[in-house]
């Protein structure tokens, strides 16, 4: 069993940044695809940003450029850098995880971009 703890959320204005943590427990970190999704108000969770174990990484259209995703296999910890905050990006973000076809998730931590 795996679980995901997400950090980090919280309100900032327009234009500001925010780094969102997600601490895995257990041992397979190291095997897993770890992944963002948000889900904003009335919407369907989208894909924000996903890293594989090799380092591949693929971002959200309405991310790129702004967001960083990254992993420290170390501490068993991924982040989600957000620069340049709008708010459209207003939603619950969730952490997953994809271990060996099992997909793993979070209880989400709220960003709100608001002034």
């Amino acid at each position: 069993q795996v679980q995901l703890v997400e950090s980090g959320g919280g309100l900032v204005q327009p234009g500001g940044s925010l780094r969102l943590s997600c601490a895995a427990s257990g041992s397979l970190f190291g095997a897993a695809t770890m992944a963002w999704y948000r889900q904003a108000p009335g919407k369907q969770r989208e894909l924000v940003a996903g890293i594989t174990v090799g380092g591949s990484i693929n971002y959200a259209d309405s991310v790129k450029g702004r967001f960083t995703i990254s992993r420290d296999n170390a501490k068993n910890t991924v982040y989600l850098q957000m620069n340049t905050l709008k708010p459209e990006d207003t939603a619950v973000y969730y952490c997953s995880a994809d271990i060996i076809g099992v997909h793993y998730w979070g209880k989400g931590a709220l960003v709100t971009v608001s002034s």
